[in-house]
């Protein structure tokens, strides 16, 4: 079943709609080389956010029918043909942020409000703390995730308002971006702004993420392109970020690196999802089917499942375990003159590209990112990064 109900009662219960039937070219367990998925409906307005949680097992959704939903999803085989559900369940405790200027944090075997805070948030991968950007002062707040008492306030920490901020895997520093243009990275130890980064992107930034290691940094853009960015202490102001661009036709909602940082995921307004390997800077498959914006996305860390919100009120779970198989990436590679190849640095495969009249690159993203020599891939004329 679905999570439905009204904001006084979370954890009402409603019957779960029909499965969407899948179109013959995309079903479960198909041998073509087509991308299979599956809908996920249940929320009656957009879906704000998505994530998976306990090991890639449940799928986690909030809308602004003021609902949260817990999805536990399963395959079975049926007529050797592979099939999807999606059921509720009710196991453990979710913090939820709204634009009613609240964070709250619900026990989910009672239904009950345990916090009541501010705006949008991240818990630290510790679980120990809870951050969040309010629009009243662009303030972040940071607060002890049992107690919820306030550990750090930092008032007018942007000029506009923050749409987004998280932990480093560290726990160590909250990454911020806004619509002001700005990322800045916050130090919990010395309760200081560490890092400012003023000129990145050409419009207002809408999310930003980790990779596994927390040394480098994806920001995503209003400005149509996502940037990577090598955040590690000393060598920060060197480099400039590496840039994705042409993935979207419209501003870029949000991104999310894989678990091995070998791919990253972005959503955007022109109602698609872009999946950029990485190493090489270029977009390798465009998802296409919801009917609106699509506001949030997730990889599973077997990096066999995305996720998507949109604002068609649905989720779509994608199945991109053979999207190597898909003729149009085959032809992609094919005409970027793409091979595997052997990073001169780290000594770790990864997929080359021909970059124009440049000589094939020999090293991955992350060591031209350590490195001091001119970047490979060009920026946008219009965007000159300057700290």
């Amino acid at each position: 079943m679905a999570a439905g109900g009204s904001r006084g009662d979370p954890l009402a219960l409603e019957p779960e709609p029909e499965p969407e039937p899948i179109p013959a070219a995309g079903r479960w367990g198909d041998q073509e080389p087509t991308l299979q998925y599956k809908i996920l409906r249940g929320h009656s307005d957009t879906v704000s956010s998505c994530h998976f949680c306990s090991e890639d097992t449940k799928i986690l959704s909030c809308s602004y029918d003021r609902t949260v939903k817990l999805w536990v999803c399963y395959e079975y085989n049926n007529d050797k043909k592979q099939h999807i559900h999606a059921v509720f369940i009710v196991i453990f405790r979710v913090v939820t942020s709204s634009y009613d200027n609240t964070v709250k944090a619900w026990d989910m075997e009672t239904g009950k409000m345990l916090v009541g805070i501010v705006t949008s948030c991240n818990i630290s991968w510790d679980g120990k703390y809870v951050v969040s950007g309010s629009d009243k002062g662009n303030a972040i707040f940071v607060f002890d995730a049992v107690s919820a008492t306030v550990v750090a306030h930092v008032q007018g920490h942007h000029r506009s308002t923050i749409t987004r901020c998280c932990f480093d895997p560290d726990n160590q520093r909250v990454t911020s971006v806004s619509y002001d243009k700005t990322i800045k990275l916050w130090d919990m130890t010395t309760r200081s702004t560490l890092v400012t980064i003023n000129e990145g992107h050409s419009n207002a930034i809408s999310d930003c993420c980790f990779t596994s290691d927390g040394r480098y940094l994806c920001t995503a853009s209003w400005d149509k392109s996502l940037k990577i960015w090598d955040i590690k202490t000393g060598e920060f102001r060197c480099h400039e970020p590496i840039s994705l661009n042409q993935g979207h036709e419209g501003s870029v909602s949000s991104c999310v690196f894989s678990q091995d940082a070998s791919l990253v995921v972005s959503g955007g307004y022109d109602k698609t999802i872009a999946i950029w390997e990485t190493d090489a800077g270029y977009k390798k498959l465009s998802l296409k089917g919801h009917c609106d914006w699509v506001t949030d996305v997730a990889i599973s860390e077997n990096k066999k499942w995305i996720l998507s919100a949109s604002k068609d009120s649905t989720l779509r779970l994608w199945n991109i375990e053979k999207m190597d198989h898909i003729p149009s990436v085959i032809e992609s590679r094919k005409e970027k003159g793409s091979k595997i190849t052997q990073c001169e640095e780290c000594e770790k495969p990864f997929l080359s590209l021909q970059c124009g009249d440049f000589e094939m690159i020999s090293k991955c993203v992350f060591c031209r990112l350590s490195s001091p020599v001119t970047r490979i891939l060009p920026l946008p004329p219009s965007i000159s990064p300057d700290f």
